[in-house]
């Protein structure tokens, strides 16, 4: 199991079933129809509140909880949008500081993360390094127009598996050291990824390197290095920054939501990506990316993401909704939305990880298999080199495979 936030405990025992609803009606006037989401334009007037999702009045709602919930999710600052366009009042007065807080916090992070950004561009093409920055700001302003969407507290790269200790000693030359939890075989063979570390005065700078881009107990890309292929370029202070193409940015979304599923933790952020993603690609490009997935055995794992947005945020009505239903057809969608929104609610019944990953390896007995099999080495790797201190899992939270078990790793 991932490590929780403190806030699950006072979360599951206040219930909130208001504040969830009232997060989802927020998130769903964001992605109104005729309310554009670049940089803040609208094409159209903006809907009124009658016409858009039903925004609770401010003194039934606990403006605490709210805020938990937009946080542990990654959603303030689209709270903050939406609430622009709601009726005054539509907001606690102590919500709408905390999110004006929140967004001058994430506005110093992000900035700060895209200027570590410009450095790490810089060395790693200096040492021939073929690279990609993935999530971060660089994608929230592909996504919305804006770099300050969600907190960045590091930045995600992606190189092959070749250049991995390539690219790790070029970080090394601009100060950045290899943090000690992540140098054991596990992290760099089976999560393949490390965390470095730069230690500039009272601010600490972190890259995650990655040469994989899932853990194992969740079905991988069969060819990670074609994201490094596929990749297109944005500008960035007069700089032509590595950036990982738009089909790709909607499958690593799907990827994120299958790994916090998995994990359970709450993934409205990534769904919110999903769907930013996807209302971009018109219906040929709609077929395009189902046959993409396909070929990198992601299609149910892109379903998964696609049915998650539309239960949030509201069936898109496309060629992708049509085909996202069937996925994790046995889940009904108002526990879907629970999982994705609060996962930490006690009345939830989880399907087993193994249930799971057997529908996202599209019930293909050797596709389950081997990535079981990779999920039991990982575990195996983990008890030897991580000696975590913790209880064991519950059989329920087990990845069964012939002749034994292996629990799911945890991102980090």
């Amino acid at each position: 199991m991932a490590m929780q936030d403190g806030s699950y405990e006072r979360l599951r025992a206040a219930s909130c079933a208001d504040e969830v609803a009232y997060v989802q009606a927020c998130l769903r006037l964001f992605f109104a129809p005729g309310v554009g989401i670049m940089g803040g334009r609208v094409d159209t007037p903006a809907p009124t509140i009658s016409s858009a999702p039903t925004i609770l009045p401010a003194p039934t709602i606990s403006a605490a909880n709210v805020a938990d919930i937009a946080r542990l999710n990654k959603v303030a600052v689209f709270l903050l949008k939406a609430l622009k366009r709601a009726p005054v009042g539509a907001a606690p007065a102590e919500l709408s500081g905390w999110l004006d807080g929140y967004r001058r916090r994430t506005m110093s992070m992000n900035a700060a993360c895209i200027g570590d950004s410009m450095a790490i561009d810089r060395v790693l093409r200096e040492s021939r390094v073929d690279f990609v920055f993935v999530k971060g700001p660089l994608q929230q302003h592909l996504l919305y127009g804006d770099h300050f969407m969600k907190p960045s507290g590091d930045v995600d790269i992606l190189v092959s598996p070749t250049g991995f200790a390539k690219a790790r000693d070029a970080l090394r030359t601009i100060g950045y050291e290899v943090a000690g939890k992540s140098r054991s075989v596990w992290w760099v063979r089976f999560l393949g990824e490390q965390h470095m570390v730069r230690e500039d005065g009272a601010r600490v700078s972190t890259v995650d390197l990655h040469h994989r881009l899932q853990q194992p107990g969740s079905p991988s890309p069969r060819d990670t290095d074609g994201f490094l292929r596929r990749r297109r370029e944005v500008e960035v202070a007069g700089a032509a920054m590595p950036v990982i193409a738009a089909a790709d940015t909607l499958l690593l979304s799907s990827i994120s939501v299958a790994k916090a599923f998995f994990n359970r933790e709450p993934c409205a952020g990534y769904v919110c990506d999903v769907r930013a993603s996807a209302s971009r690609l018109s219906e040929a490009e709609q077929q395009m990316v189902l046959d993409h997935a396909a070929r990198q055995g992601l299609a149910d794992t892109l379903l998964l993401g696609l049915r998650a947005a539309d239960v949030l945020l509201g069936a898109a009505g496309t060629l992708l909704s049509d085909r996202a239903t069937r996925v994790l057809a046995r889940i009904g969608n108002a526990d879907l939305f629970h999982m994705v929104i609060a996962p930490w609610l006690a009345s939830l019944r989880w399907p087993q990880r193994r249930h799971v990953l057997w529908e996202l390896c599209g019930r293909e007995p050797v596709r389950y298999l081997a990535e079981a099999g990779w999920a039991a080495s990982a575990d195996l790797s983990r008890r030897i080199f991580e000696r975590p201190a913790h209880i064991e899992p519950a059989r329920s939270e087990m990845i069964k495979i012939a002749g034994g078990a292996a629990t799911h790793a945890s991102e980090r």
